[in-house]
């Protein structure tokens, strides 16, 4: 005969993840109690904890959920969209925190600091993204923008439109982002070519580039710090 589950309800009260939560903090909490308590509950055979251990496996990790479409996470039992959807903003919050410049730390003074605003955003994308980081005088940020959205493993940019909205917006300088989505950061020709065009359209404009920075899996390439530009 099989074991009935155990559900949360059956949990002593402080083992519950929201008490759990309130009284230690969410450090104390598990990556599969943090998500149950995004799915709230389970289904009759599974507890939501179950359940978010069972995602996380088969899913590979906390580190691939992001990859996970809505549709993907509805083929677990327990799923619907509702659910699914929470979990996809809640994991697009992480990412847009993680890549969120911090008031305080002021200018943007080094390739690791940059790498750092678009590296959880871009480091899962199937496609390469290219970005532009808008600099003032004093290397504060004045906009993020997204150029364009190539193919498995090309971004296709032309320096006419890298350049309109630095233009417009009265960008001192720039630093450029695309991610590899093989996760290797390494340029290709293809890429040393690109940034080369980039910095000699950037001189004729009168808008220094600073730098172009390849985003992997949680490795990054400048070119600036490959002594590249």
């Amino acid at each position: 005969m099989q074991n009935s589950p155990i559900m949360i309800k059956d949990l002593p009260y402080e083992e519950r993840p929201r008490e759990k939560l309130k009284a230690l903090g969410p450090e104390a909490l598990s990556n599969a109690e943090l998500l149950a308590i995004l799915l709230r509950t389970g289904h009759k055979n599974e507890s939501a904890v179950q359940l978010a251990t069972r995602i996380l496996a088969e899913g590979g990790g906390l580190r691939k959920l992001p990859e996970l479409a809505l549709e993907d996470l509805q083929e677990f039992k327990g799923i619907g969209p509702d659910k699914a959807v929470t979990i996809k903003a809640a994991l697009e919050l992480g990412c847009r925190l993680a890549s969120a410049p911090r008031e305080a730390d002021g200018a943007v003074n080094s390739p690791r600091q940059a790498a750092q605003i678009f590296m959880e955003e871009l480091r899962y994308k199937k496609k390469e993204y290219f970005k532009i980081l808008l600099l003032n005088t004093k290397n504060f940020i004045i906009a993020r923008e997204e150029v364009s959205v190539g193919s498995l493993n090309a971004s296709i940019v032309h320096p006419r439109e890298v350049f309109t909205v630095p233009i417009r917006k009265s960008a001192s300088s720039v630093i450029f982002f695309h991610n590899h989505p093989s996760g290797d950061p390494s340029p290709s020709e293809e890429d040393i070519g690109l940034t080369r065009r980039l910095v000699e359209a950037g001189e004729i404009l009168g808008i220094k580039v600073r730098d172009h920075i390849i985003i992997g899996d949680g490795c990054y390439f400048s070119f600036k710090e490959k002594g590249l530009l």
